[in-house]
Order: structure tokens, then C-alpha cells, then sequence
């Protein structure tokens, strides 16, 4: 039995950090185990321009603890007044990494997201032709689409005609959480990777909804049913190059997950490489681990993978903080629901 894995540190491929108080709190979660980690830009206002991607590039290094090393790779945020050649320059510069798209209310400020892609379309065609990944938030949002198929209608009515329209155009498919998603993902063998997060390979929606509400399980996209986990887990596990780890690990105060009208999002910048180690370990595959937390991501990204190395070791329960204290309020780490017993040395 494998009681000791050492891997190449890991990347985060898609986190949510805020800003003010709470970036400052959460940062050192990630930090302490993550190199590297793709920042999501939908602050308020959003990270649109390459001015205001730098400027909160710094924001996030003023708030690293001095003994901690990690590189925050920047994204903007994609709108119907997004200009080709901004996006252009700071890919250029080395400072933006991709580009992420939100449909307009698909998700946690999005407000300002795409109503009409037809708007974005010489957006696309330049990060075609230039190599910058587009981020998606794969769900179409239209009142009478149920919350459990928006994935899979994403797929057939937006993704796929972009992918035609746009040939080159590097995607990836952020949070899938169908088999719907995995199975396109497989389908298709250039261009296109997807992330999966820590939470989606251990819930599914009864752990939402069954016994009473559990609001620090709601995310978006929603948990779907047991089947789709497994097809999570299985692609996760798989070694496939085409998935990697992107925690969506997003902080909201106790006060707006428990509210009458709560956030979504749950919050595992904490304890995700001790979750991840447990479900690998349960999938008979430690030894894919570091393919999905450290080298398929960097890859895609066309980045090296890390030279440093972590090592998680198993014995004792690990015991995570409930709560991470911020300047806004407490934030709940996500619990599992079941013992923890890797933790990184």
C-alpha cells in the first residue's frame, strides 16, 4: 500500500481570489501548495483590459506572504466591447494567459458576460490566430432551459458552431460536470481540454438536496447526477492529457452562502491536494495524480511544468479548519463528508 507520493507541484487552472480583504485571506490557501494558477477575472468591475489585468496582477503579489512563491496567470474578461487588439497586446506582453468567456447571468458577476456572440466573433478570430486560450463557462442561460441540461445545450448550440466558425480557436472547457462534456472533450483531439474541479469529483446533487438544503455545496455549474460524477472521476483519473485541474475554488462569506438567496461556489483552496489524493486513491490511480494536478494543464497552456516537487504522505486523519477568516467574514473550507488521511508533508 502506498503510504508516500511525491509529484511535480501542482497548478490551479481556474480560481476565483476577490480582491480587498478577502484575496488577502484566501490567497495563502492556494499559495502554500499551488506554483502557479490561472485567475478568473470577474471582479466588480471586471478584469476587461490589459491595464486592468496588470493592475490586479499586482494587487495579488502585494498580498503573497513574503515566504510563498506563486505566479498568478492573468485572464480577461470577455465582452461585446472587447477590443482585438488590447487582447493582442497583453497576450504579447506575456501578461494574459487566456481569455474568459461568461454567458451573460450565467454565474457570480457575470452580468456583464455575452448576450450575442456574433459581437465577440473577431475577438475569437484573433485569439485564433494569435494561440490564446478561450475559458468558457460552459452553460447557456435562457429561463427555460433546466439548470440540470445547460451544460449539454451549451455544447450543441454555442460551443460546437463557435469551434466550426472559429477552426484554431484553443478552448477550454471550464468545471464540466456532465458525461455530456467529457464525451465531446473526447471526441474531439485537438484544441480543446477542460478542467475539473476537486468538489465535482466528490458531490453530485443529492449531496445538495437530500436531508435539508446544503448551501456550502451549491455551485454553479449545479452538481449534476451520480452518473456524471463517475464519468468525472473516470476522465480525472484517466491520465488524459485533454483533462486537468481547475479547483474553482471560490470564496464567499458564510453570510452570502446562507442567505435566503445564496452565492454559488465552494470554497477548497485548503484541503483540495488531500481530496484529490483520497479520490485517486479510491480510483486505483495515485499514480495519475501529478498528470492531472501538475503536467496536462501546464501543456495545454504551452507552459513547463514545475520543477519544485510536493510530497503527500498518509497516515493519521487530517484535520482542515472549518472556517477561513477574512476582513468580509468567515468562508466555510468544503468538507467531504468522509475522513481525510493524505495530507502534503
Amino acid at each position: 500500500m502506498t503510504h508516500s507520493l511525491t509529484i511535480r507541484r501542482p497548478d490551479d487552472w481556474h480560481l476565483h481570489l476577490r480582491d480587498g480583504a478577502m484575496l488577502q485571506a484566501v490567497l495563502p490557501e492556494t499559495a502554500r501548495h499551488f506554483a502557479r494558477a490561472i485567475i478568473m477575472p470577474n471582479l466588480v468591475p471586471p478584469v476587461v483590459k490589459g491595464d486592468d489585468a496588470a493592475a490586479y496582477r499586482d494587487r495579488i503579489l502585494a498580498a503573497l506572504p513574503e515566504d510563498m512563491a506563486f505566479e498568478p496567470l492573468m485572464t480577461l474578461y470577455l465582452t461585446e466591447d472587447t477590443d482585438p487588439a488590447d487582447v493582442a497586446a497583453a497576450h504579447t506582453s506575456g501578461l494574459v494567459k487566456a481569455v474568459k468567456l461568461y454567458p451573460a447571468g450565467a454565474t457570480t458577476n457575470s452580468s456583464s458576460g455575452v448576450r450575442d456572440f456574433d459581437k465577440v466573433r473577431p475577438v475569437l478570430e484573433k485569439m485564433s490566430e494569435i494561440g490564446l486560450p478561450l475559458c468558457v463557462h460552459g452553460e447557456v442561460t435562457e429561463a427555460e432551459i433546466d439548470i440540470f441540461d445547460r451544460e449539454a445545450v451549451f455544447i450543441d448550440r454555442v460551443l460546437d458552431p463557435i469551434r466550426k466558425t472559429t477552426p484554431g480557436l484553443r478552448v477550454v472547457m471550464e468545471h464540466i460536470t456532465t458525461s455530456n462534456g467529457v464525451d465531446y472533450v473526447k471526441a474531439n483531439e485537438k484544441d480543446l481540454g477542460a478542467t475539473i474541479t476537486t468538489h465535482h469529483l466528490i458531490i453530485n446533487r443529492n449531496h445538495i438536496l437530500v436531508g435539508g438544503i446544503k448551501p456550502h455545496y451549491y455551485c454553479l455549474p449545479v452538481a449534476k447526477r451520480e452518473e456524471h460524477r463517475l464519468a468525472l472521476l473516470t476522465a480525472a483519473t484517466s491520465g488524459d492529457a485533454r483533462f486537468f485541474l481547475g479547483t474553482d475554488s471560490a470564496p464567499h462569506t458564510d453570510a452570502n452562502k446562507e442567505m435566503a438567496c445564496g452565492c454559488a461556489g465552494c470554497f477548497t483552496a485548503t484541503n483540495t491536494m488531500s481530496l484529490l489524493a483520497e479520490m485517486f486513491e479510491r480510483a486505483d490511480a495515485l499514480e495519475k495524480l501529478e498528470a492531472f494536478t501538475s503536467l496536462n494543464g501546464p501543456a495545454f497552456y504551452r507552459l513547463p511544468a514545475n520543477e519544485e516537487t510536493i510530497t503527500l504522505t498518509k497516515g493519521d486523519e487530517v484535520v482542515y479548519p472549518a472556517k477561513i477568516e477574512s476582513g468580509d467574514g468567515p468562508v466555510t473550507v468544503f468538507d467531504p463528508g468522509f475522513p481525510l488521511h493524505w495530507r502534503v508533508a
